[in-house]
C-alpha cells in the first residue's frame, strides 16, 4: 500500500491552512457490510474461527469499547467480521486518511496522532458512544508488535475508560502475528487465524474501580507472546524467507555485541562482523549453528537489547545522529516531502534540523511514552515519527542501518527515566 506524497518546501507547508475538523460519522450499514465482504477472501484463506467468551453479557444494540491486540493488515478484517452487523467506529492513525479522508470518515474512522498527546480523540470516542450509540474498535498499542509481545500501553487507558462508561470487549488474536510479521516485507505465511471476543469489564465495573486498577486489568488482557504460542501449539512456520528481515528486531548481536551487523536471509540470521550464524526455525525458535545459542527466544533477545540500550541511557552514551530525508503531514491531502536533514536522539530527546536551516525541532524525553517507527512505511521505507498536534515529521533514515527498533526502545526507557524523575521531583515538594 502506498501513500500520496508531494515535494514541497517546508516554509510553504507551514503556510497551508489548518484543515477543517469534523466530527465523527456513524458506520453507514453499506459500508459496514462491504467491510465484511471484502474480508472474507483473507479470513477463508486462514481458516478463520472465533470463540467468544461472555459476548452474551453485552445487549444487541448496546455500545462498548472494543480493544484489539495489533499484530498485522489482517486485525481489521478480522474486527469486522466478528462484530458484524453491530455500527462501530475505529480509531485510525491520522496518515490513513491521505487522499481518502471522505472515505474513511464513511467507514466510520476516527483520526488521531500516535503518540501524540490528543484530547480531540476522546472527545470524538465519547461522541461516537453517546451521540452515534455506536461502539468505538480501539487498538490501544497504537503501534505493530515488532517482537511479537504486547508493545507500551499508555497509562491513560484507565482514565479513558471511567470517560467512556460503557463495557470493554478484547479481542484478541492468535496467528495473526506468525502469518504477518511487520518484519518480514509483508510477505504472508500460510498459518490458520483464530480469535477470542472476550466481555472483559461491564459499565458496572467500569465505574466501581479506579483507573489504576482498570489499568491493571487491561495490561493482563495485553499480556501475550506470539512465538510462544506458536512453539506451544506446535504452529509450523516452513517458509523459506522467515528470517529475512528479522534483523530489523534484532539488529545487536549477543556474541560479538555489534550493532547493524544483523543480516536476516531465508531462514538464517547471520552477523556480518563476527560470522556467527542461527536460524530460525519452523517452529519459532532461534538456534545458532555453532556454538552457544544465546536467546533461543526472540522476545528474550529483544528484551535483552532494551537492557543494552538502558544502559547506555544511563551511562550518557546513547546517540543518535542520522542524516535523514523529511516528510511532514499537516493535513490529509497527502504527506508532503520538504527535504534532508538530520536527527539526533540523545537523553535530552529529539532534535531534527533541516530544510536548509529552517527547520528545528526538539522534543523532549517526556513527550511521548514510546515512538511512532516502522518497517517500510507504506513503501517508503522504515521510519521514526515524531512531532505535535500541529505537524508530524517523518524521517526516513539514510544509510543507517537497523536503527527503527533501537530508537523504540530508548524513547520509551528515556520516558520512564523522565516520569520518575518528575514524580521524585513532586514527591520532595
Amino acid at each position: 500500500m502506498k501513500i500520496k506524497v508531494k515535494n514541497m518546501k517546508y516554509e510553504d507547508v507551514l503556510a497551508l491552512p489548518k484543515e477543517k475538523i469534523y466530527k465523527p460519522l456513524r458506520q453507514h450499514f453499506v459500508f459496514r457490510t462491504l467491510l465484511r465482504v471484502l474480508s472474507m477472501v483473507d479470513l477463508f484463506a486462514t481458516r478463520f474461527e472465533c470463540n467468544k467468551i461472555g459476548m452474551e453479557k453485552l445487549g444487541k444494540d448496546e455500545p462498548c469499547l472494543v480493544l484489539m491486540n495489533h499484530s498485522s493488515f489482517i486485525d481489521l478484517k478480522i474486527a469486522s467480521t466478528i462484530l458484524y452487523p453491530r455500527p462501530f467506529n475505529i480509531v485510525c492513525t491520522s496518515d490513513g486518511f491521505v487522499g481518502k479522508k471522505w472515505l474513511m470518515r464513511l467507514l466510520g474512522c476516527i483520526p488521531t496522532k500516535k503518540f501524540v498527546m490528543d484530547t480531540r480523540l476522546v472527545r470524538d470516542m465519547i461522541y461516537a458512544i453517546k451521540e452515534l450509540k455506536s461502539s468505538v474498535l480501539m487498538y490501544p498499542e497504537a503501534g505493530y508488535s515488532f517482537d511479537g509481545t504486547a508493545t507500551t500501553l499508555p497509562d491513560s487507558i484507565g482514565r479513558c475508560l471511567k470517560m467512556l462508561g460503557v463495557p470493554v470487549v478484547m479481542i484478541r488474536t492468535y496467528g495473526a502475528f506468525a502469518r504477518d510479521p511487520l518484519y518480514n516485507g509483508l510477505r504472508l505465511r500460510k498459518v490458520k487465524v483464530t480469535a477470542d471476543m472476550e466481555y472483559v469489564l461491564s459499565a458496572q465495573d467500569v465505574a466501581e474501580k479506579t483507573p489504576e486498577e482498570l489499568n491493571a486489568i487491561i495490561q493482563r488482557c495485553f499480556d501475550f507472546d506470539n512465538f510462544r504460542w506458536q512453539q506451544e501449539n506446535n504452529v509450523r512456520v516452513s517458509e523459506p524467507f522467515r528470517a529475512e528481515g528479522l534483523n530489523r528486531v534484532l539488529y545487536k548481536c549477543p556474541h560479538c555485541m555489534a550493532e547493524g551487523s544483523m543480516s536476516g536471509k531465508g531462514t538464517k540470521l547471520i552477523c556480518q562482523n563476527c560470522g556467527k550464524q542461527y536460524e530460525l526455525t519452523e517452529y519459532g525458535y532461534m538456534e545458532a549453528l555453532e556454538g552457544e545459542t544465546e536467546f533461543p527466544h526472540i522476545p528474550d533477545w529483544y528484551k535483552w537489547q532494551r537492557e543494552c540500550v538502558k544502559k547506555e541511557i544511563q551511562d550518557n552514551t546513547y546517540l543518535l545522529d542520522v542524516p535523514v530525508d523529511i516528510c511532514v503531514l499537516v493535513n490529509t491531502k497527502c504527506i508532503y516531502r520538504v527535504g534532508e536533514g538530520r536527527l539526533f536522539h540523545t537523553a535530552d530527546g529529539f532534535h531534527l534540523v533541516g530544510c536548509e536551516g529552517k527547520l528545528d525541532y526538539s522534543q523532549k524525553p517526556i513527550a511521548s511514552y514510546s515512538l511512532n517507527s516502522d518497517y517500510f512505511w507504506y513503501e517508503i521505507g522504515d521510519v521514526i515519527c515524531i512531532g505535535d498536534g500541529n505537524i508530524l515529521y517523518y524521517c526516513f533514515p539514510k544509510d543507517a542501518g537497523d536503527i527503527v527498533a533501537k530508537t523504540r526502545l530508548a524513547t520509551e526507557e528515556m520516558f520512564k527515566i523522565a516520569k520518575a524523575n518528575r514524580k521524585q521531583s513532586a514527591g520532595r515538594k
